[in-house]
């Protein structure tokens, strides 16, 4: 049985509430579903923006992942201005996830992972900095970037890693510290 635009609003509602309201009212903003219409369900945030346009990428996860039957999230204003999804394509959601989650951490050990392209929804990557010749980079890749991104961007199969290794000048674990 096919769920009606009311019934899917009403899912997207409750998923919203299950989760991330809180976190919005939180930071002084208001989210709210005005309805669903051809997989797109449209939200309109109030208060602070800030509030809910950085959790975007979390809530647009959060609502497909509850409510298969929406493809899309549309954010629009009190004044119905849109702020579209940033993450509306694969790279653009990937690169989304590398700024704010993936790239945060490694700067720690002074590295950084950059989208080269994706390919059939194969994510092609380079890393920089001192993940580049680092012995535990297969590691931060198989066991931390390509899970995170295969749980967070529907449409990702896995990763490849394009990065030239031996062309590493520093990286934060040498070989010989195996």
């Amino acid at each position: 049985m096919e769920l009606t635009e009311g019934e899917l609003a009403e899912r997207v509602a409750a998923a919203l509430q299950a989760s991330v309201m809180p976190s919005v009212i939180a930071r002084g903003g208001e989210l709210r579903v005005l309805g669903v219409e051809d997989g797109t369900a449209t939200l309109e945030i109030g208060g602070s923006p800030g509030a809910s346009l950085p959790l975007l990428g979390r809530i647009e996860h959060l609502v497909r992942k509850a409510v298969p039957e929406i493809a899309r999230v549309r954010l629009v204003g009190p004044r119905g201005d849109a702020q579209e999804s940033r993450s509306a394509d694969l790279a653009d959601r990937v690169r989304d996830i590398l700024d704010r989650e993936i790239n945060p951490v490694i700067a720690a050990h002074r590295g950084q992972a950059t989208l080269v392209e994706i390919d059939g929804g194969w994510v092609r990557l380079r890393l920089d900095g001192g993940c580049q010749g680092c012995s535990l980079a297969e590691v931060t890749l198989r066991q931390g970037i390509e899970p995170l991104l295969r749980e967070r961007v529907p449409g990702v199969i896995g990763l490849t890693d394009l990065t030239d290794h031996q062309a590493g000048r520093d990286p934060y674990y040498s070989p010989a510290k195996r």
